[in-house]
């Protein structure tokens, strides 16, 4: 199959790029290079072997989406391309709406127009608000808390509705809980532009002393050790779990949702621990003020998955750590930005 990747130069994107090639699968990346490199292609491809088709440009641009639908002949879409920090989304919600709100319209405006039908949304498990119990199950009431978590439900409602209004439609959303890690050659990882939002980036920029110590946001939740409780999964199980999405849309048709997780809960200062096990560094911290749109606790149930898309996730918390140690240096080493 064809594959377009929108967002395709990104974190979670260049990492499934990988695991559709080794599946046989031609994938098309499109990105606009706002949170990304253009040197991620030249890594896939020595990783792969294969020469990366790729387009820079804005996923908004529905008419280009539609010549790129269109030249290359694409059986189905995999939209990671959106903005993606709840702190942010929180300062500027409208850029927030505009970018994947606007986007994730102009892409079905486009696939519409080319009769291009199947489609795998990169969904997010903040979906599911302030959980009302765990592990989060796709069954559980959805609320989000913040303008992120708002625009992935508001596609996630909006795809739904396309898939109610005609039958042909193909749709997953898949809801991530924290990715982390990175390829086995460690040419790959989380390299964000300016200050990470995300944890794992964070501590291993501490590691490194490019950023001087973490920021706790709390330490009063209602936690074992107080502070955040977060559901990590390894970024090749995740970048995996899209191909058995992959697969399983190309014999079923409407509107799924699926979690993605590893199952279990980490805290914030488990995390820490681990890492400086991992790394032999020291990771100063200091607790500051809770950030608003956060929830105490939140893990998955990955029953779903494992019956529906027969996926699970095989790689453990100390080789998320490795993995994402592996990475930082090898961006140090090769000055990667």
């Amino acid at each position: 199959m064809n594959i377009l990747l929108t967002g395709g130069t990104g974190y979670i994107g260049s990492h499934t790029a990988i695991s559709i090639i080794k599946a046989g699968h031609n994938p098309v990346l499109y990105d606009n290079l706002s949170n990304s490199n253009s040197k991620i292609i030249n890594k896939i491809s020595q990783i792969t072997g294969r020469e990366l088709t790729f387009i820079e440009a804005d996923v908004r641009d529905t008419d280009l989406l539609v010549n790129t639908l269109k030249k290359y002949n694409i059986d189905g879409v995999i939209h990671f391309a959106g903005l993606k920090s709840v702190s942010e989304s929180i300062l500027n919600p409208i850029e927030y709406y505009d970018n994947n709100v606007n986007g994730s319209i102009s892409l079905i405006k486009a696939m519409t127009k080319v009769d291009v039908n199947m489609l795998i949304f990169s969904s997010s498990a903040t979906v599911y608000g302030n959980p009302l119990y765990l592990p989060l199950d796709e069954s559980h009431p959805t609320s989000a808390l913040n303008p992120y978590g708002q625009t992935k439900l508001h596609t996630e409602e909006m795809l739904l509705d396309l898939c109610r209004s005609n039958s042909n439609w193909r749709v997953a959303c898949l809801r991530y809980f924290n990715p982390v890690g990175s390829h086995s050659s460690g040419q790959l990882g989380e390299n964000p532009k300016g200050i990470p939002s995300n944890l794992m980036p964070y501590i291993s920029q501490v590691a490194i002393k490019k950023l001087p110590k973490l920021k706790v946001f709390g330490d009063d939740y209602d936690t074992p050790d107080g502070t955040g409780v977060r559901d990590y999964i390894h970024i090749i199980d995740l970048a995996e779990g899209h191909l058995s999405a992959l697969h399983f849309l190309s014999k079923k048709n409407g509107w799924h949702a699926f979690n993605l997780g590893n199952g279990k809960g980490y805290s914030v200062l488990e995390m820490v621990k681990e890492f400086e096990n991992i790394s032999g560094k020291k990771i100063p911290y200091e607790i500051v003020e809770r950030r608003k749109g956060d929830v105490a606790s939140s893990y998955t149930s990955t029953k779903k998955a494992q019956k529906i898309l027969k996926w699970e996730s095989k790689r453990n918390f100390e080789e998320m750590c490795f993995s994402a140690w592996k990475s930082q240096k090898f961006q140090r080493v090769h000055n990667f930005k």
